[in-house]
């Protein structure tokens, strides 16, 4: 055999070697929530809506909801909540990437939670708590309430939804606009 004739033999087997070499990718497998496989059942595009004494306080949305505890535990991803006043307007709305929501009546938001009243309050908090019967917000986490010419951080508060009654449990900081005191 010619030096040619190995150069060509030897690049054939490397070619050659090389394939055999190449697995396969294995297939992506995909990323299940945990909670599937023991929900009573699952349910996607979920919606309920809360009342008290027949008076719709809340509508409540997740993309996904398990239900666990004979379906009185509603673990949901991707939450969404709207809340209403007496009259039936709404006045506030809530996100968070997670909650749990009981049919006792209470309902806990978690992981990046936002509340924004219809007039322009915006709440952020890692965890809130809704107590559908004395329809009121409320948590003993940080939190931060920002609102046309003001900026209040604290740890902790009582409120309704759509925070024009809100009582700061601890302050941290805050701003404001500039305030006149009336003259004595």
């Amino acid at each position: 055999m010619t030096v040619r004739g190995l150069v060509v033999a030897g690049a054939a087997a490397a070619v050659l070697l090389s394939a055999a070499c190449k697995r396969e990718k294995e297939p992506v497998a995909a990323t299940t929530s945990p909670m599937a496989d023991s929900a009573d059942q699952v349910m996607f595009g979920a919606r309920a809506i809360l009342t008290d004494k027949g008076l719709m306080r809340a509508e409540l949305f997740g993309d996904t909801a398990y239900f666990f505890d004979d379906n009185t535990r509603i673990e949901l991803r991707n939450v969404k909540t709207n809340f209403f006043t007496t009259e039936g307007a709404q006045n506030a709305v809530l996100t968070s990437k997670e909650g749990t929501y009981r049919t006792q009546g209470a309902m806990e938001a978690r992981d990046d939670v936002v509340v924004v009243s219809t007039d322009g309050r915006r709440l952020v908090t890692p965890q809130l708590k809704f107590d559908q019967g004395r329809n009121e917000i409320s948590s003993d986490s940080a939190f931060v309430l920002t609102e046309p010419g003001r900026r209040v951080a604290g740890v902790g508060f009582v409120s309704d939804p759509n925070m024009n009654n809100i009582r700061i449990l601890k302050t941290t900081s805050g701003s404001t606009g500039r305030v006149t005191i009336p003259g004595q």
